[in-house]
């Protein structure tokens, strides 16, 4: 397979208009297949994209893609990203993603990213804190301090805590202190944590059995007080249900019931919620591959156009790769248009759409799998250009991953 963007030679070149100034001139040379995703990632991240997030999404992916081929560019990618996240914690915005999960990082950049994030942005920093004490445990001394602070300011992050406890041990001295200290400092405005409600439930079933049965006791009805001041909602639910259990299985049942029968206000919030419960979290929406190839002979568009974009897109694209890799490469090709033409309706809403990109890499990895030239094409035609370069992006690593197809020399051994 040949470079997709001609032999003009400049495979080692920073497109124009990118941010990043990574060459290696001392690479070596490419087979054809990680040539191909190499040009395609770069020209993916030559587009411009106006909105943060959107650069901050194309900069990890490009860098998870690329990290394996040439990792002196995928570090160029680590560190705009990384500037990137840095910025938007510092204005208070959660990342949507984080560059410390897209691949090698350095340690050194991840600790001047942990030393900027103010006591006030601890709960919008907390999914890269989690993944700096992962990727880099040095950091945690100074992630231990920042969260020490944010609890003075009433801002927690329950899973980052929680990080750090299973780094120093469940039963360190630290751990201990602030289990104790985190349903101390519940914040009052139970309405914009009621999303959070799992996660400190989740963080205290984990380390309750490691504490005193008495601190065990006083933080599971500090926070079932907590929940009962929150609108019933499928999140507390699962919270209640979650610290009832834990708390039975701490107390044992005749202190668990003694600990409750003391505080009539906890017990009537643990009888509260009888039911499973569930996580707000968007839809699940992905497309049941094989359901799409036992039907790969029916012409299904009538059907898929009165899906919702997304789920349209997801059907569409499953439905044109098991057409496509069954030979009906005219039928697959109608499905692709749909899935595509489905992609620019997902990422016009993708603020109420909140897995938009997933939908943008599934659609385009399918296309992929049965042509990357034409799937490519298709990518390149999205109306967005941070959507064109998640897209452009899922292909090349489609083909990047594939392995070469064996010489005749070796065929014949």
């Amino acid at each position: 397979m040949g470079s997709a963007f001609g032999q003009g030679g400049r495979a080692n070149e920073v497109p124009r208009g990118s941010k990043v100034n990574a060459t290696d001139f001392t690479a070596k040379p490419l087979d054809s297949r990680k040539q191909f995703a190499y040009d395609v990632v770069r020209a993916a991240v030559a587009l411009p994209q106006s909105e943060p997030q959107d650069r901050l999404r194309v900069l990890a992916a490009a860098a998870s893609v690329i990290s394996p081929i040439r990792p002196v560019l995928a570090k160029g990618y680590s560190r705009e990203g990384l500037r990137i996240e840095q910025d938007l914690i510092q204005r208070g915005v959660q990342p949507g993603v984080s560059m410390l999960n897209s691949g090698p990082v350095d340690c050194k950049a991840v600790q001047v990213l942990v030393d900027s994030v103010q006591p006030q942005s601890v709960d919008a920093a907390e999914p890269t804190l989690v993944a700096a004490i992962s990727v880099c445990p040095a950091v945690s001394a100074s992630t231990q301090k920042l969260v020490d602070a944010g609890m003075q300011e009433k801002k927690l992050a329950p899973r980052a805590t929680l990080a750090l406890m299973e780094h120093a041990g469940l039963r360190s001295a630290w751990s201990q202190e602030h289990f104790e200290q985190l349903f101390d400092s519940l914040p009052s405005d139970t309405e914009k944590m009621q999303h959070e409600a799992p996660n400190f439930a989740a963080m205290y079933a984990r380390a309750s059995g490691e504490v005193s049965p008495s601190v065990a006791k006083k933080a599971g009805l500090r926070f079932l007080l907590w929940l009962g001041q929150m609108d019933e909602s499928g999140d507390r639910t699962v919270a209640v249900n979650v610290t009832t259990s834990a708390m039975k299985s701490v107390l044992g049942e005749k202190r668990y019931d003694e600990a409750l029968s003391g505080d009539v206000m906890a017990r009537q919030v643990a009888q509260s919620a009888r039911g499973e419960g569930e996580i707000s979290h968007p839809m699940d929406e992905s497309a049941s591959v094989l359901d799409a190839m036992q039907s790969a002979t029916v012409d299904r568009m009538q059907e898929l156009e009165a899906l919702p974009p997304s789920q349209r897109a997801r059907e569409a694209a499953a439905s044109g790769f098991a057409s496509g890799t069954g030979g009906d490469v005219k039928l697959a090709s109608r499905y692709f248009d749909l899935a595509f033409s489905s992609l620019n309706a997902v990422w016009s809403n993708r603020q109420s759409t909140l897995d938009a990109p997933s939908v943008v890499q599934e659609v385009s990895e399918a296309a992929a799998q049965v042509n990357s030239v034409d799937a490519l094409r298709r990518t390149r035609r999205l109306d967005d250009a941070a959507a064109q370069a998640i897209g452009m992006i899922a292909v090349a690593r489609v083909v990047g991953n594939k392995e070469p197809a064996p010489t005749k020399s070796s065929a014949s051994r």
